[in-house]
Parts: structure tokens; C-alpha cells; sequence
């Protein structure tokens, strides 16, 4: 490739502004905006009833928080336009991010693990459950309200960080159901131990959660495939026209918001440049509909009747 070559501000101008790279930056915020209010909810409801499942949740918030944070200013720089020194984007700070919220989401599985040992060896009675029936289900609405609109935003732009950000949150949905249940156990019915073991059980459960994202970061980082279901997609697409005779050398993976898909189309050596030019311009943009954000590069390939027999 020629080093003079320069990025079409025009087309990145263009994918920038779509909906979905909006509606990511919108889930960014509103992710942060809401650990924010859980924070200082938790907090209240926990000097109040010196409750360690309530701290946990808590705590998991206060990481959501940091996690979150560093999600808005991955996705912000994964948007930046292709540069002249990154061509391809800077779509890869978004597992990037992704990896290190996992690092943040086990973190808090272990401290939520350890208090809640201690907790079992030290039980304390739990004072004003009330309180904390109010603020965890202001917490379950709240959470609730953003894992539905990240959900929607994933549907739209298919980030991963985004992806990781709402795993993290409906890992806290569940949490939240197990603080109301040990609340209960530990208020009305005199039950003690259920309030850590809660915590406990629920720090297994945002390990698991951990171990997901950063599954999924790694694949991306490392460029993996995409699924075979969109590969088979491509490769329809392009065999839909009756001008294309075989499509090989397909490659495919994923950098934050965008997919870049290279492929080889064969067609026959009889035709001529500008039919078989406008046939791949065809091809590309279909695929470009098909996956919106998408970057599609395809070869063409000549083929003589003695290479079909």
C-alpha cells in the first residue's frame, strides 16, 4: 500500500455518525451516571444497617463505577476516526477495556468472598432491614432501566465493551435479589448466617461473570473468526450473484465497533473489468447492509473453463 494514501474523512465521517456509535456513547454515561446513585444509596443503607451482603453490593457498585468509567473513555477513543498511523481504527481499545473490567469485576468477587467468610466466622445482627428492602429495590429498577437500554444498545452497534458492561449488570440484578433474600432471612426471620453466605455464593457468580468478559476480550483481541453463521451469511450473499462462481480466502474478525471482512470472488476470465468491477461493488455494499459498520475488501479472481473442471 502507498504511505501517501489518505483515510476518506467523508466515509469515516459517515460510520462515526451512525446510531449505533451514538447510542454507545449514550450507554457509556448512562452506565456511570447510574453506578453513581447506587453508590451513594448502598452506602446510606449500609452505615444504617451494618449489613455485609449490602456492602458487598456496594462495593461491587464502587467498582462498577471505576469499571464503567473506564468503558466511556474506551468507547470514545474506539470512535476516534482511522488516523493516518492506525488505518484500521482504534476499535482494539474496546476488549482492551473490556479485559481490564473483568480484572475489576473478580476483584470484587474476592473481597466480596473474603468479608463474607469473615462475616460467617463474626456474624452481627442486621439492624433496620427496611431501609435496605427500599434501597435494593430502588437498586433492581435502576439497574434493571440500564441493562435494558444496553441491551438495545448491543443490538445496534454490537460492542463488546458495551456487552461487558451489561453481563457486569445483570450480574448485579441477580446480586440484588440475593441482598433482598438475605435481608429477609437475617430481619424477619432471625436467620444470621444467610446474610454472608449470600455474599458469598454471589461472589462466586461475578467471578463467573469475570471469567466471560475476559474470554470474550481475549478472542477479539486476538482476532478471531466470527461466527460461522456470518460467515455463511457472506458467502451467500456474494453467491447470490449469478456473475460470481466461488468466493475463497474469506477473513473475518471484529476490533470494537467495527468488522473488517476480506474475501477473493471468482468469476470468469471472459468478462469484462467494469462488469465484474460493478459486480464486486454490488457484493460489498450488500454485505456492508448486512453488517452495518462493517469494512468490506474483496479481490477478484479469474477463471478460465479449464479451472472449473
Amino acid at each position: 500500500m502507498n504511505d501517501d494514501v489518505k483515510v476518506d474523512p467523508v466515509k469515516v465521517l459517515n460510520r462515526t455518525n451512525q446510531p449505533g456509535y451514538r447510542l454507545m456513547k449514550a450507554a457509556t454515561y448512562a452506565s456511570a451516571s447510574v453506578a453513581s446513585f447506587l453508590i451513594i444509596t448502598k452506602l446510606v443503607a449500609w452505615i444504617i444497617t451494618d449489613s455485609v451482603a449490602l456492602l458487598s453490593s456496594m462495593i461491587d457498585s464502587m467498582l462498577d463505577l471505576v469499571a464503567s468509567l473506564v468503558i466511556l473513555f474506551a468507547v470514545r477513543h474506539a470512535l476516534t476516526p482511522a488516523d493516518e498511523e492506525h488505518r484500521f481504527g482504534h476499535g482494539k481499545s474496546e476488549p482492551l477495556a473490556a479485559l481490564s473490567q473483568a480484572g475489576f469485576v473478580a476483584a470484587s468477587a474476592i473481597l466480596l468472598f473474603l468479608e463474607g467468610i469473615d462475616r460467617l466466622i463474626t456474624p452481627k445482627p442486621i439492624l433496620e432491614t427496611e431501609i435496605g428492602f427500599f434501597v435494593m429495590g430502588l437498586s433492581i429498577l435502576a439497574t434493571l432501566g440500564l441493562v435494558l437500554f444496553q441491551r438495545y444498545v448491543v443490538s445496534r452497534s454490537g460492542s463488546i465493551a458495551i456487552e461487558a458492561d451489561a453481563a457486569h449488570y445483570r450480574a448485579d440484578l441477580l446480586a440484588n435479589l440475593g441482598v433482598i433474600a438475605a435481608l429477609f432471612a437475617a430481619g424477619p426471620l432471625g436467620i444470621g448466617w444467610v446474610d454472608p453466605l449470600f455474599a458469598v455464593l454471589i461472589a462466586f457468580y461475578i467471578a463467573y461473570s469475570a471469567w466471560e468478559i475476559a474470554a470474550n476480550s481475549f478472542n477479539m483481541l486476538m482476532d478471531r473468526e466470527l461466527p460461522d453463521e456470518d460467515r455463511e451469511r457472506i458467502v451467500a450473499i456474494a453467491m447470490a450473484y449469478p456473475d460470481v462462481l466461488g468466493v475463497h480466502d474469506l477473513r473475518t474478525r471484529r476490533s470494537g465497533p467495527d468488522i473488517f471482512i476480506q474475501m477473493h470472488l471468482d468469476f470468469r476470465g471472459i468478462h469484462s473489468l467494469n462488469r465484474v468491477h460493478s459486480v464486486t461493488d454490488a457484493v460489498e455494499k450488500e454485505i456492508m447492509e448486512a453488517f452495518p459498520g462493517a469494512e468490506v475488501i474483496a479481490h477478484q479472481d479469474p477463471v478460465t473453463e479449464e479451472d472449473q473442471k
